[in-house]
């Protein structure tokens, strides 16, 4: 079993008037949840309200020790959450084109588990090394898997903000779904675009390794993609495996 430190924060940034952002930190339970919200001010904070209320109930009892039952519950976490948006626009046709994106956390015993929709990711740091472990589902980075943009080229791309896959844009709800082993002092970072598209790995990997509480690095990456202009909503979820019991 492993023992967790968490916190999470939210800042709608300096250029949005509302925040289509949301997310779920529950540490005893094991449970971590983030959301980006699309489709234009209310329609989009809708969206990644239904994601994250269907995380915290779907994981409402106890989470399982199998893995295979736990992917189940992950993937049904993104049909539920895809079918309730779908749901929506068709009793609310103004709100076509609503959506968010998803990422999920969970730990069971020493492992985590993570599902993943859109182009919010999660990092983790082990040893001083930052590794981002989702893959985003967006334009650039298709156009970076078959050679034709640099990584750097796709960080500043005039259309990087183009997903390709999304909670209630996509037919089947179906997500990444990855997994391995949780090692104490691990940090997990779950975060929008709002964040990496304005603080790049190395500042994010400066910040994990800083000293201070989980509680001030998550206040410090949010200050950091404020600094640098805070063009986005930015949300931080932080998750640190403090014991192996």
């Amino acid at each position: 079993m492993v023992r967790l430190l968490a916190a999470g924060a939210t800042d709608v940034g300096l250029w949005r008037t509302n925040n289509e952002d949301a997310y779920l930190a529950m540490p005893e339970a094991g449970l971590f949840a983030l959301s980006d919200g699309m489709g234009g001010a209310a329609a989009g904070e809708i969206a990644s309200g239904y994601f994250i209320e269907t995380a915290q109930a779907i994981f409402s009892k106890p989470i399982p020790a199998s893995e295979e039952m736990i992917h189940e519950l992950v993937q049904k976490v993104f049909r539920c959450s895809n079918q309730r948006i779908l749901e929506h626009i068709a009793q609310h046709p103004e709100d076509e084109g609503m959506g968010c994106t998803g990422d999920l956390l969970v730990f069971s015993e020493n492992r985590y588990i993570v599902g993943h929709m859109g182009d919010s990711r999660v990092y983790l740091q082990r040893d001083g090394s930052l590794q981002q472990l989702t893959k985003d589902h967006s334009l650039v980075q298709l156009q970076v898997d078959r050679g034709m943009l640099t990584a750097e080229e796709a960080r500043n791309h005039p259309r990087k903000n183009v997903i390709l896959r999304a909670i209630g844009a996509n037919p089947s709800g179906s997500c990444d779904i990855l997994s391995g082993l949780a090692l104490k002092h691990d940090i997990f970072l779950l975060c929008s675009d709002g964040l990496t598209d304005m603080a790049d790995d190395s500042v994010i990997r400066a910040i994990l390794a800083s000293v201070g509480s989980i509680q001030y690095k998550t206040k410090s990456l949010i200050d950091a993609a404020i600094a640098a202009g805070g063009r986005d909503n930015v949300t931080v979820v932080l998750c640190e495996v403090e014991v192996e019991i």
